[in-house]
């Protein structure tokens, strides 16, 4: 009899507000053709927001049977950290967050800000405006943001730096970190990016990052190169 074929690794991935499962689907074909069992957990980020997400995201990973590490796209990386915070416990030894504003969206406040905008963010509000808190659990994590200053965004915030239009990169970085990295890629564009996923599936194999000086980026991205720094905290990964 042959030998069964190894496991692949589990991996969740969590799309951001305004977003449906059929998001992230072009960012789960890439890391399943990386070689992992890439799953999409959908929630209604409006709505029901964190407050209802969490819970169900728990249970999940409860009931997975085994080790799953998580991805999340913008408000899904922060879902995803304070699912964490708040279960310890649970099965996930490393996340990465694609350009997620971990230190809170300025594009949020402004939203918040205007009478006719206020409701958009629904549940949401909240975390995207305050962010996290510095990161001490035992997971590793790491960011991968964008630089590409295409987007909504645009038309409601003015950084300061590098922004993938929608999020600043100072607003991704997050102490705490394992590692942080940059590709050339807007806000939408991480969820479509080859090298995004690239380096999410290198983080989740070996806790960091390539940080190559030029790779293609693919079609969805603009020319450019990828670049990062890392950013160590005593829990950098080696190779599994």
């Amino acid at each position: 009899m042959a030998p069964s074929p190894p496991l692949r690794p589990r991996v969740l991935i969590l799309h951001g507000i305004w977003n449906a499962r059929s998001w992230v689907a072009p960012l789960a074909w890439r890391l399943r053709a990386e070689g992992f069992d890439a799953e999409v957990f959908g929630y209604d980020s409006v709505f029901g927001g964190p407050e209802a997400a969490i819970p169900r995201l728990m249970a999940h990973l409860r009931a997975g049977g085994g080790p799953t590490s998580l991805v999340g796209h913008s408000l899904g990386g922060i879902v995803a950290l304070e699912t964490l915070r708040q279960a310890p416990e649970l099965p996930v030894a490393r996340v990465v967050c694609l350009g997620s504003p971990l230190r809170g969206s300025l594009t949020a406040r402004n939203l918040a800000s205007h009478p006719w905008s206020v409701h958009a963010l629904g549940r949401s509000g909240p975390l995207l405006l305050s962010g996290c808190a510095p990161w001490e659990g035992t997971a590793q994590v790491g960011v991968v943001a964008g630089n590409v200053a295409r987007g909504f965004g645009r038309l409601l915030a003015r950084f300061e730096g590098d922004s993938d239009g929608t999020v600043s990169v100072e607003e991704t970085r997050l102490p705490g970190l394992s590692d942080h990295c940059i590709v050339a890629a807007s806000h939408t564009g991480l969820v479509f990016s080859a090298e995004a996923a690239h380096q999410a599936a290198c983080f989740l194999r070996h806790g960091r990052f390539t940080h190559p000086q030029a790779r293609e980026t693919g079609a969805a991205d603009a020319p450019g190169t990828s670049r990062g720094t890392r950013t160590g905290n005593g829990r950098a990964g080696t190779m599994e």
